[in-house]
């Protein structure tokens, strides 16, 4: 086969894992992605670190790690302390579609998350960050729904718990939108190139993982549902690329994985018992905070309390009234409220726009180049050997090929293998959080391990890969399979080759 006449579709399974997947493989309920499993290639995909939604797949998109992105969670630093805003673009660099596009192949981006899309030689529709998302051209709107009153749905509202199936229901409906804008823009654009977002997989694993990982036979109906309509959105979507012509490689890969959401580490609490973190009076002044807190963990010990928390809790989330209330009752210990009662002058470190992150503070008077060495390793020293947690110290230029950005962090750091959530909030009284109450949001965290099914054209049925591949090995992979040049600042490799081996033998 002329490797120039290859096309490939990416079907993004946003927090796919096969901790859920291959269990539902097994039980039958997914016959096309397992069928793309039994047919080909798979493989666990490795994650950037972050593993989160917007430097994950801007890292995927461009070939380039977080650090030459100078991109590190959805939030980046913006004025003074406690102000950040949404990252708003992985350029100036490059996406594979930009690359392709600019060499004349058709392409085709359908919810990737940017706030604005970019012109080029197809489509884009951007995703996830607003209720009506722009398109490229803009006349592309037009091809996405069936008609003016068949609203498209970008992303699902936050989860309240006693709207589950109205929730449950946009979800469905979410993924089945997906594939019919898809079939639609394939039929008007015939892109070379397609790459398609279902968001909605990650958000359901978010705040019902504790259901999901369940025996398949004793997971709630409504689960099941949502993933059987996952698998038949992905089928109709690959049976059009296909039948729009030429030999096809299907990638199904997702950003990151999932995982049981266990502990949570609040860094900015171990940053102000340590020193490194200082208010101006001595106080957090999240006295009423903490107490609410206590007494909530308290109630959910107990299963009566604990059925009547969990509905209060439900009906004070989400809407502006409802949290004026909760602040009003017990005050806001977001990094952003707390920020202007910090001691900026003698606060030497933080952790705040990226959870994962401890930064030094640009607003210190006096750091000296020999300081903050001197800083980072006591910080570094003291993390490695906090008692309650096993916790992960990396430096940037040991994760990272480049650090960019106007503000990088000093180091990052991942909690018990990243069953522990990081936290910059001054929510709760300890620096670990043991237990998590039972009305909190989710029960599900990220990890570092995602997926990857190859199926289609040039590829041999191998199997389970036993070594991982990384997600930054699939930018190159899809140049190469494209018969484009694969630029030396990628930080992956093309497993091109792996795909469809040599025979052995004359």
């Amino acid at each position: 086969m002329n490797p120039a006449s290859r096309r490939f579709l990416v079907l993004g399974l946003d927090g796919g894992t096969f901790s859920l997947l291959d269990p539902l493989f097994a039980a039958g309920e997914l016959p096309f992605l397992s069928g793309l499993a039994r047919s080909g290639f798979s493989s666990t995909l490795t994650s950037v670190f972050p593993p989160k939604t917007i430097p994950a797949w801007y890292s995927f998109a461009t070939g380039l790690d977080p650090g030459s992105l100078g991109i590190f969670g959805f939030t980046e630093p913006d004025g003074g302390p406690g102000r950040s805003r949404l990252v708003q673009t992985y350029r100036p660099h490059e996406a594979i579609w930009d690359r392709l596009s600019r060499h004349g192949r058709r392409v085709g981006v359908l919810n990737f998350p940017v706030r604005a899309p970019n012109p080029l030689n197809g489509f884009f529709v951007a995703g996830m960050f607003s209720e009506t998302p722009q398109t490229y051209p803009e006349e592309a709107v037009a091809s996405m729904t069936a008609g003016p009153k068949d609203r498209y749905l970008p992303e699902l509202p936050p989860y309240r718990a006693s709207e589950r199936r109205t929730w449950m229901r946009l979800a469905r409906r979410g993924v089945e939108q997906r594939a019919e804008a898809a079939e639609r823009l394939i039929g008007r654009y015939h892109p070379e190139f397609l790459f398609v977002l279902f968001r909605e997989t990650d958000r359901i694993e978010h705040q019902h993982w504790s259901e999901l990982e369940r025996a398949v036979g004793k997971m709630p109906h409504d689960l099941l549902a949502f993933w059987r309509e996952v698998d038949r959105a992905c089928a109709r979507v690959d049976a059009a690329f296909r039948a729009d012509g030429g030999p096809a490689v299907t990638l199904v890969i997702s950003d990151h994985g999932h995982g049981r959401a266990g502990t949570d580490f609040f860094t900015n609490r171990w940053l102000l018992e340590h020193g490194y973190l200082t208010f101006k009076d001595g106080s957090d002044h999240a006295r009423r905070r903490r107490f609410v807190s206590r007494l909530l963990m308290g109630l959910d010990r107990f299963p009566p309390t604990r059925a009547l928390l969990a509905p209060l809790v439900d009906r004070l989330q989400n809407g502006k009234r409802r949290e004026k209330l909760a602040q009003k009752v017990a005050g806001d210990a977001s990094f952003e409220a707390m920020a202007e009662r910090i001691d900026w002058d003698r606060t030497t470190a933080f952790s705040y726009p990226v959870p994962e992150a401890i930064y030094l503070n640009p607003y210190h008077p006096s750091l000296t180049a020999e300081a903050r060495a001197r800083i980072v390793a006591s910080i570094r020293s003291g993390l490695e050997s906090y008692p309650e947690a096993r916790i992960e110290v990396f430096a940037p230029d040991e994760m990272y090929r480049r650090i960019l950005g106007p503000q990088p962090p000093a180091l990052m750091l991942r909690v018990n293998r990243m069953e522990s959530e990081s936290r910059m909030d001054f929510n709760y009284p300890r620096t670990m959080m043991r237990r998590r109450p039972g009305y909190f949001y989710g029960s599900g965290v990220h990890r570092m391990e995602g997926i990857l099914l190859a199926s289609g054209d040039g590829v041999a049925p191998l199997g389970r890969r036993a070594e991982p591949l990384s997600l930054l090995d699939l930018a190159p992979t899809i140049l190469e399979g494209m018969s484009l040049p694969v630029p030396d600042s990628f930080a992956g490799r093309s497993f091109l080759a792996d795909l469809s081996p040599p025979r052995s033998g004359g």
